[in-house]
């Protein structure tokens, strides 16, 4: 596992997509009705060594699409909205790769985040020949209920047509020792999907029975529970709760500790893209 510098970090656990081009740029096709059933062209390259700017995958651009710093568990977990703690077999080079994914999307019109990952999902299962079979498996997890007195969540002010790269997307910046999560225009169902697949050990499931899209901001303290231990122990000065507790004083949830049911994927069969 990487150690993350003492600065502002980006880790993008929502998937959201873009790629920066290397040089260039792409002619967009003009479509009425687009289908977004893969991307246009892309390169999957293993991370440098010496990268130290952290794991995120986002749209850069309306049509540029970027994962970077992604071991293939982590680029499942986000195309298939899975906890990597829900994902099964695999070769040990499925954790220890890092690869970087630069991607061009079709037509003039931004895909949204489910065409995004659908088109993430073609790729992986195309460059890394992964072949798979799901299962249900009674797991430790987290569930996101609503706290006694109710949430304190307002409803999202932003129109997501504001930018071309539509909403930001739902990520953690980290301040050592703070994290920060600024959350525009979310549902309940992708702070469950970051919260499991970017913080905590195990999957979360929002049982919030929230249905719209909020604006909030949520800082905690670290510590080594959080990022598998990557972003280290807080110090004994933080002013900060840890995110258990700011879950809940700033947002009016709960992440509570149980047991469930969960859809799981078992690689059956996975290979190195070629050129790796």
């Amino acid at each position: 596992m990487a150690t993350w510098p003492n600065a502002t970090v980006k880790l993008f656990g929502l998937a959201a997509a873009a790629i920066i081009a290397t040089g260039g740029s792409f002619a967009q096709t003009p479509c009425a009705h687009p289908v977004f059933d893969s991307f246009e062209v892309a390169t999957v390259k293993l991370t440098p060594p010496e990268w130290t700017g952290g794991r995120f995958i986002r749209m850069q651009t309306a049509h540029r699409f970027l994962a970077k710093n992604h071991a293939l568990r982590t680029l499942i977990a986000a195309a298939y909205n899975l906890s990597p703690q829900a994902i099964a077999g695999g070769p040990a080079w499925v954790d220890s790769d890092h690869y970087d994914i630069l991607a061009e999307t079709p037509c003039e019109v931004r895909p949204n985040l489910d065409q995004q990952m659908s088109m993430l999902r073609r790729l992986i299962v195309e460059r890394f020949k992964l072949t798979f079979h799901r299962e249900q498996k009674e797991l430790s997890i987290y569930a996101l209920t609503v706290a006694k007195g109710g949430s304190k969540l307002k409803a999202s002010t932003l129109s997501p047509d504001a930018s071309p790269e539509g909403p930001p997307p739902l990520v953690f910046l980290v301040t050592l020792p703070i994290l920060h999560m600024p959350g525009r225009y979310a549902t309940m169902g992708e702070f469950a999907s970051v919260l499991q697949r970017a913080a905590l050990d195990r999957p979360v499931v929002d049982e919030t029975g929230l249905s719209g899209r909020y604006d909030f901001d949520l800082e905690f303290a670290v510590d080594e529970t959080l990022f598998d231990g990557a972003l280290g122990r807080a110090t004994d000065d933080v002013s900060k709760p840890g995110l258990f507790a700011a879950v809940q004083e700033q947002l009016g949830l709960k992440l509570e500790p149980t047991r469930g049911s969960v859809e799981t994927l078992v690689i059956d069969g996975v290979e190195r893209p070629s050129g790796n």
